[in-house]
């Protein structure tokens, strides 16, 4: 679930509570509705939903539950693009995760079941790094903190967010067979699924990683790990048969670079 719309007047602080716990959005909602700078944007209860409603509802701030089915609190994170990562406080009951979620720079993390207390000392702690970034300072710190963390990492898209029949997913990048270009849309083929993803092929080839996915020609992009056979054709380009049967012809240019790759082991 979640709703959204301008803010009041009054308000300084919009906020997002992600959990998949009914009973732990409730508390949290309960506090925040006490706090009168502060407007509820929306409610979500899982991870793939709060990828989609940070993006539509541009939150200040979200409560994020670390533990969730399918998509977690971390991999929430990993699905955003630095610039419109919001400021984040995690919930968990765990205190295992209280060092990783300071790693990828969350401003607090309140563990279950928190009081009233340490719910206001959390709050205030976001309230004053939001004013330290609208003041200019600690966002660029922490945009370059996460920059470099990913750089460090690896720089490639691991995981891909789906939107599909009003749904959102994440799919994984090693579960792609190919890619079909689709004007500013792509076709992403994974089995016996195929999932239109609006991007460009440009742009999405420059998220993968080049020694795995090498695109063969303008309108297809083909996973490594999914080639069987190439066969020669008669003009210098390839015929590139994927693991299932699948054949797509090769640009000449581009399937004598894919062979080199392949004899090579990349």
């Amino acid at each position: 679930m979640a709703t959204g719309g301008r803010r009041g007047a009054g308000v300084s602080l919009r906020v997002l509570i992600v959990d998949d716990e009914p009973l732990a959005r409730e508390k949290l909602r309960t506090l925040l509705e006490k706090e009168l700078d502060v407007e509820i944007a929306g409610e979500c209860r899982d991870g793939a939903a709060a990828v989609s409603a940070i993006g539509r509802l541009a939150p200040d701030l979200v409560f994020l539950d670390v533990q969730m089915p399918e998509v977690d609190g971390f991999g929430v994170l990993e699905a955003l693009e630095p610039r419109s990562m919001p400021a984040v406080i995690f919930v968990t009951a765990y205190d295992r995760y209280a060092l990783k979620a300071f790693e990828v720079h969350a401003i607090d993390y309140l563990l279950k079941p928190f009081d009233r207390a340490r719910f206001h000392k959390a709050l205030a702690r976001a309230r004053a790094e939001l004013e330290r970034d609208r003041r200019g300072h600690a966002l660029d710190q922490r945009l370059r903190a996460l920059l470099e963390d990913r750089a460090l990492k690896s720089p490639y898209a691991r995981r891909l967010v789906v939107q599909d029949a009003g749904r959102v997913f994440f799919l994984r990048v090693e579960e792609l067979d190919w890619i079909e270009s689709a004007g500013n849309y792509v076709q992403l083929h994974a089995g016996r699924e195929t999932h239109l993803m609006r991007e460009t092929m440009k742009a999405l080839e420059a998220r993968l990683d080049p020694d795995s996915f090498v695109r063969i020609h303008r309108a297809a992009i083909v996973n490594l790990d999914r080639v069987k056979e190439l066969r020669s054709g008669s003009r210098g380009e390839y015929v590139v048969v994927l693991e299932g049967g699948r054949e797509i012809v090769s640009s000449r240019g581009q399937g004598e670079r894919l062979r080199g790759l392949l004899q090579r082991g990349r």
